[in-house]
């Protein structure tokens, strides 16, 4: 097909369970095209989790990873992920064993990490997101 002349950003693929594929780096523009390319519904969640985390933790710190945004602190390390699956975003808290009260999600595999699934149509208690946040971000992060 001959070249239109016009230039088209291509469209980040989505991976399985509609996870977008994005290059792992530092800063804000990872993650914010991260947030764009989220398919349908999840896309809202991604801009309420990643602005309630702007608003609880001024200068706080982004990248995307593993096809995923991650936020932290400077020089405390990661303290917050978000993925997306088919049915749900899971927001995982690295220290999130440490957290009162306890976020719902882990395993006896899972270590200190603890998530909570955001699923399409379900309200999202912000004040104990909010909570979760500070507490997370108090505590030394993952250094990966």
């Amino acid at each position: 097909m001959p070249n239109s002349g016009r230039s088209q950003a291509a469209k980040p693929r989505l991976l399985s369970g509609g996870n977008p594929q994005i290059a792992k780096g530092d800063g804000d523009a990872p993650v914010a095209a991260y947030l764009d390319a989220m398919p349908g519904w999840t896309q809202a969640i991604g801009r309420r989790v990643d602005a309630l985390v702007a608003d609880t933790i001024p200068g706080v710190r982004r990248a995307v990873k593993w096809n995923s945004p991650f936020y932290g602190s400077q020089g405390g390390g990661w303290f917050l992920s978000f993925h997306v699956f088919t049915r749900y975003v899971k927001l995982t808290f690295f220290r999130g064993a440490a957290l009162d009260p306890l976020p719902p999600g882990g395993t006896p595999r899972s270590g200190e990490a603890r998530w909570i699934d955001l699923r399409e149509g379900e309200d999202i208690d912000e004040a104990q997101l909010r909570d979760w946040i500070r507490q997370a971000a108090a505590l030394p992060g993952w250094m990966g």
